[in-house]
This record gives C-alpha cells, sequence and structure tokens, in this order.
C-alpha cells in the first residue's frame, strides 16, 4: 500500500504547477492564444493491518479564458459560459446564506 501511495504522489507532484493551468500557445485568426484553466484533483487511500487496502483519485478541469496577445499587450478574455457555471453554485449558496442571516436578525 505504501508504494501505491508513493507512486501517486509522485504523479501528482510531476503534475503540478503552471503547465496544468495554461495550455500550449496557439495562433487563431493571426492572434496567439494561450488557454487558461481551473485545475484541481485530489486522492486517498488506506490499508488494513494485513496491508490490503486501496487508493483512488480524481480531478476536473474547467476552461475558464485565454490570454491574448494585442497591440496594446496580452490580456485576459474569460469564458463566459465557464465562469457562469462555475459562479452559480457560489451565488445560490451566498443568497441562501444571506437569506437566513435577514431572518434572524428580524426576530
Amino acid at each position: 500500500m505504501t508504494n501505491l501511495i508513493e507512486k501517486i504522489a509522485q504523479s501528482v507532484t510531476d503534475s503540478v504547477g503552471a503547465r496544468v493551468n495554461y495550455g500550449e500557445k496557439q495562433t487563431i485568426g493571426g492572434a496567439e492564444v494561450v488557454p487558461v484553466s481551473l485545475v484541481w484533483f485530489g486522492f486517498g487511500g488506506g490499508s488494513d493491518e494485513s496491508e490490503q487496502g486501496g487508493g483512488g483519485g480524481g480531478g476536473a478541469s474547467v476552461p475558464v479564458g485565454m490570454i491574448v496577445e494585442g497591440a496594446g499587450g496580452p490580456r485576459f478574455e474569460p469564458n463566459v459560459v465557464a465562469l457562469a457555471a462555475v459562479a452559480a453554485p457560489l451565488v445560490c449558496a451566498i443568497g441562501m446564506a444571506l437569506g437566513r442571516i435577514i431572518r434572524a436578525l428580524k426576530k
């Protein structure tokens, strides 16, 4: 089990960094762009006294936009659809929390 965890930790260590969040530079319509994403992942494992166990992990990537090279220098162009999808649960949670706070203050 220890070897499995060490292998997973090593592969994660090899994968982290800026190259995970920033894609390869590409040319689209004569402009150079660099895709930008929000990436997260996690893993875990466990074993018992007889050295039997298991592990697993997963991750996700959300394309949040791109860096576009222009006459005025590089600028970030957001992916509005992805940002709205990520922001929607946050806005709902904040709205529900504010509703509860307001109700509690009225009492």
